[in-house]
């Protein structure tokens, strides 16, 4: 059988529009050190997760960018490490099964299936089968959008009773996209702040699930075992900014940027996708490329080196 465990990683966050961060301003970094600083307490505070938990669900039906449908379908919540966190459990539990992803989706999946899990293979290649697992973003990862096809690979995945992690780590940054969690082959969703503020090393996420399996990231949460110096800043960015707060103040910026480097305004504000084959240097493997302009946001203009 042919493998994928020779997948090189792309190199990308060298270059000017390259990788995907959240947006860079000395503003944030200010208040994320007042946040961490209030967070001294935190470490004996046996309701935080709790209450971090509680607060993130109701957080993410507040916006008036995005649709929800479907949150109360997942009634397990557990404090994840970003995303990826979640991203372990879901092989864990699937470590039989052979991984699909798009092209272009997150390079971590290929990442650890390259090691790992040597079968896996992009949904591009071949027919799903039923013991396959798959992974999609929503937004897609590399396009800050829907994945055209994403509604008939879930419609073939229920059919054939294929596991689905939704990562759904671009919330907050994006609008005009809505997250239909009702589709039955859906199993895990994953959120993070990584991409809402500069709080990536701080490691705040949240996996939701429709069953208490009691996995091991369960078993984390239920004892309360969990990053509180996380949750606490998380729990404080919950309360001072609302998830569509980043669209709001960034999005008009994104257009002009994107309208100088001739390429689309994505759904997410921090990149713009090129269509016209500009920018080919950038290419994850995909009939598009993808720019990030996160670092240039807060500044209105671009570099003048490039």
């Amino acid at each position: 059988m042919k493998t994928n465990n020779n997948f090189v990683l792309p190199d990308k966050k060298k270059l000017p529009y390259g990788g995907a961060s959240s947006i860079i301003a000395s503003e944030f970094d200010s208040r994320i050190s007042k946040m961490i600083d209030a967070s001294n307490n935190s470490l004996n505070d046996l309701e935080l997760q709790q209450r971090f938990l509680t607060k993130y669900r109701s957080w993410l039906l507040t916006s008036n960018l995005n649709t929800i449908k479907g949150l109360d379908l997942f009634s397990v919540s557990a404090y994840s490490n970003g995303t990826s966190e979640g991203f372990d459990k879901f092989y864990l539990k699937n470590n039989t099964r052979r991984f699909r992803c798009f092209r272009g989706e997150y390079m971590y999946h290929m990442a650890a299936w390259r090691n790992y899990f040597p079968d896996w293979k992009y949904i591009e290649e071949e027919p799903l089968t039923k013991n396959d697992a798959v992974v999609i973003s929503l937004p897609f990862a590399d396009t800050g959008g829907e994945h055209p096809k994403m509604k008939e690979i879930l419609d073939q995945c229920t059919l054939l009773e294929i596991p689905v992690l939704l990562d759904c780590a671009y919330f907050g940054i994006c609008q005009n996209i809505m997250f239909d969690l009702t589709h039955p082959a859906i199993t895990d969703i994953t959120f993070s702040l990584s991409k809402f503020l500069p709080v990536a090393h701080l490691r705040i996420g949240m996996r939701l699930t429709k069953e208490d399996d009691d996995d091991s990231l369960l078993v984390l949460n239920k004892t309360n075992y969990t990053n509180r110096i996380g949750l606490s800043v998380g729990e404080q960015i919950l309360q001072e900014f609302n998830p569509d707060w980043i669209v709001e103040n960034y999005s008009q910026t994104q257009k002009q940027l994107c309208n100088q480097l001739g390429v689309t305004p994505s759904n997410c504000v921090i990149f713009g996708v090129d269509y016209d084959n500009k920018f080919n240097e950038y290419t994850r493997g995909r009939e598009s490329n993808r720019l990030c302009i996160a670092k240039y946001l807060h500044l209105g203009q671009l570099p003048n080196n490039v």
